[in-house]
C-alpha cells in the first residue's frame, strides 16, 4: 500500500490539504488514524465482510474511515451528505451496517438515525469533542488504539449506493477480494487511464461520497500524492486552487464546466492553470459548446469517461479523439457496447436505443435479486442501467439521455437531454431541467424549468425568449412549451438533477406509469 509506503519514508508529505480551512494532514498521521480507527472495529467485533456506514461532510476522518475500512475487510458505505433521515436511515439498515460514523456538520439529520436504526452497535461523530447521546467522539474513540496496523488486515471495499434520483437507492455489491491492502492493485486500470502519477497533486471540487471522487482520492492517497479537498465546489476559488498549490490532476463534472465558464472573463483571463496535465470529466454528457471552450482554455488535456456506480460498463475519450467525434463519451474498453430496441434488438448506427453492456456483470444489487434480475438481458451476460443512446459507425456512444426521463407527448418520444444542454448555452442560462408535465391533450407537455443568471430578471419576457432560442435550434417537439423560473435547481453536488423532485411537484395530483 503505497500510503504506508509514503508514511514510513515521508511521513511529514501533505496527503490532504482542505481547501478553505488549510488544515494539512500529513501522511504520517494519515496512517495512524486509519489504523487507530481499524483497531477500533476490530474491538467492536467487526469482521472481514461485515459493514459499516459514513455519513459526513467533505473533510479528513471520513477519508481516515475509509482507509480504515481497507484495512479490515469490510464494506464501508459512503452516504449521501445531503441526503434526509429517512434517506440515510433506509440506506444504514438496507446495508446492515453495525457501525456508523457522522460528521458534526450533519448532527442535526445525524441525531434522529439511533431511533430509526436499532441494529447499529455504535455511534461515532467527528468533530463532536465528546460524547453525545449514544454518539461517541470519534477522535476520543479511536485514540485509545494503536497507530500501527492490525494484525490480520485484509482489504476491504466501497460498496455504494445508487444516487436514487429517479427512485429507492440501491446498494451495489461486489465480493471481497482476496488479498491484503499491501497487494491492492483493484484501481490499477483506472491509474492508467487518468494518468494519475506519483507527484502529482489533485484537486477534488467534489462530495466525497459519490463513487468518482471516491475513487480518484483513494488512489491519489495510495500513490503518496497529495489531494487537496474543497470543502465545496466554488468556481473562482477552484480556479485559485490550481494556482496557489500548481494543481496537475482534477476530476469534474460537465456543470462546474459550465460555472468555470460564467465566471466573468478578467476573473478567467487572471487565473493561472499552466501547472494542469488532466482534467477527468464523467457523471453526465457534457454540452458540445462548453466542452469546446473548455478544450479551447485548458487545452487537449480533457479526458472523459462513461462509467455507472454499478461499474458494468465503462467507455473513454481523450481530447483529440472527442474534436473528432464531438458529443461522444468514448468508446468502451474492456467490454462490448450494445444498443438494443424495445423487443432487445440491435439498433443500426445512428439509432437510439437502451445502453447495455456485455462482459462486466459482477455486480449485483444488495439485497434485491428482483433488481438485479431486471438490469440483466435474458442470457444474464449484459446488463443496463436504464441510460439511452447510440452508436456511430466507428463504435463511439453518444448518451441521448435515461430512459426514466423519456417524455412521450403526443405519442412522441423525447428524450430532454438535447434540449437542457441547447438551454444551458444561453447567456442569461445558469442551469436547466426539461421535464415532461401533465397536458390533457398531447398527454405530456415539455415543460423547461431554468435558474437565471444573477441579475438576470425571471418572467414572460426571458420565457419567450428562451422557447424562441430553442425553436430557433431545435425541431419544434423538442422544445418547451413554457418555461417556470427556479432560485436553484435541485442539482446533486455530483452534478446529477434530482429530477424526481422537480416532476413530484407537477405530477402530485396525477397518475403515470412514467417514472
Amino acid at each position: 500500500m503505497y500510503a504506508a509506503e509514503t508514511a514510513r519514508s515521508d511521513p511529514d508529505k501533505p496527503a490532504i490539504i482542505m481547501a478553505t480551512g488549510g488544515e494539512t494532514v500529513t501522511f504520517g498521521e494519515y496512517e495512524a488514524a486509519a489504523n487507530r480507527m481499524a483497531g477500533l472495529l476490530r474491538d467492536t467485533g467487526i469482521t472481514r465482510g461485515d459493514h459499516i456506514a459514513i455519513f459526513s461532510d467533505n473533510n479528513p476522518a471520513m477519508l481516515m474511515t475509509e482507509g480504515a475500512g481497507e484495512r479490515t475487510g469490510v464494506y464501508y458505505t459512503c452516504i449521501n451528505s445531503y441526503l434526509s433521515a429517512d434517506e440515510v436511515a433506509y440506506i444504514i439498515n438496507d446495508s446492515k451496517s453495525r457501525v456508523v460514523v457522522a460528521s458534526v456538520a450533519k448532527s442535526e439529520v445525524a441525531h434522529q438515525l439511533p431511533s430509526l436504526c436499532p441494529n447499529v452497535d455504535r455511534w461515532l461523530m467527528i468533530d463532536g469533542g465528546r460524547s453525545d447521546g449514544p454518539f461517541e467522539s470519534w477522535e476520543d474513540a479511536t485514540a485509545a488504539y494503536s497507530p500501527g496496523p492490525i494484525a490480520d488486515e485484509q482489504l476491504g471495499i466501497p460498496m455504494l449506493y445508487s444516487s436514487g434520483t429517479t427512485g429507492r437507492p440501491k446498494g451495489i455489491f461486489r465480493p471481497l477480494p482476496e488479498m491484503t491492502p499491501a497487494e491492492n492493485q483493484l484501481s490499477a486500470g483506472l491509474r492508467l487511464l487518468w494518468r494519475f502519477r506519483e507527484g502529482m497533486v489533485y484537486l477534488n471540487p467534489a462530495p466525497l461520497y459519490h463513487s468518482a471522487p471516491q475513487a480518484s482520492v483513494g488512489i491519489t492517497i495510495r500513490l503518496g500524492a497529495t489531494a487537496v479537498i474543497m470543502e465545496h465546489f466554488d468556481a473562482a476559488q477552484y480556479l485559485e486552487l490550481i494556482g496557489r498549490y500548481r494543481v496537475t490532476h482534477s476530476q469534474v463534472v460537465p456543470t462546474m464546466f459550465s460555472r468555470l465558464l460564467k465566471l466573468p472573463k478578467e476573473v478567467r483571463d487572471a487565473a493561472d492553470v499552466s501547472s494542469l496535465e488532466v482534467i477527468v470529466h464523467a457523471a453526465a454528457p457534457c454540452p458540445i459548446p462548453v466542452k469546446e471552450q473548455m478544450i479551447e482554455w485548458f487545452g487537449p488535456i480533457i479526458l472523459e469517461y462513461y462509467a455507472a456506480t454499478e461499474a458494468n460498463g465503462f467507455t473513454f475519450v481523450d481530447s483529440d479523439e472527442w474534436m473528432a467525434h464531438k458529443g461522444t463519451v468514448g468508446r468502451a474498453l474492456g467490454a462490448e457496447v450494445l444498443i438494443l430496441d424495445e423487443e432487445n434488438n440491435p439498433c443500426p448506427p445512428g439509432v437510439s436505443g437502451t445502453v447495455w453492456f456485455r462482459g462486466a456483470t459482477n455486480f449485483e444489487y444488495f439485497n434485491d435479486p428482483v433488481k438485479t434480475a431486471e438490469s440483466r438481458n435474458a442470457t444474464g451476460d449484459a446488463s443496463t442501467v436504464g441510460d439511452v443512446g447510440y452508436l456511430d459507425e466507428d463504435g463511439y456512444l453518444y448518451l441521448t439521455d435515461r430512459k426514466s426521463y423519456m417524455i412521450i407527448s403526443g405519442g412522441v418520444n423525447i428524450y430532454p437531454q438535447e434540449t437542457e444542454n441547447l438551454l444551458i448555452t444561453h447567456p442569461k442560462v445558469m442551469d436547466a431541467a426539461v421535464i415532461g408535465v401533465p397536458d390533457e391533450d398531447l398527454g405530456e407537455a415539455v415543460k423547461a424549468i431554468v435558474q437565471p443568471l444573477p441579475g438576470v430578471e425571471a418572467g414572460p419576457e426571458l420565457e419567450r425568449e428562451l422557447i424562441a432560442f430553442c425553436r430557433d435550434n431545435l425541431a419544434h417537439f423538442k422544445c418547451p412549451r413554457s418555461v417556470d423560473f427556479e432560485e436553484e435547481l435541485p442539482r446533486l453536488p455530483t452534478g446529477k438533477l434530482y429530477k424526481r423532485l422537480l416532476r413530484d411537484k407537477y405530477w402530485q395530483d396525477h397518475t403515470t406509469s412514467i417514472l
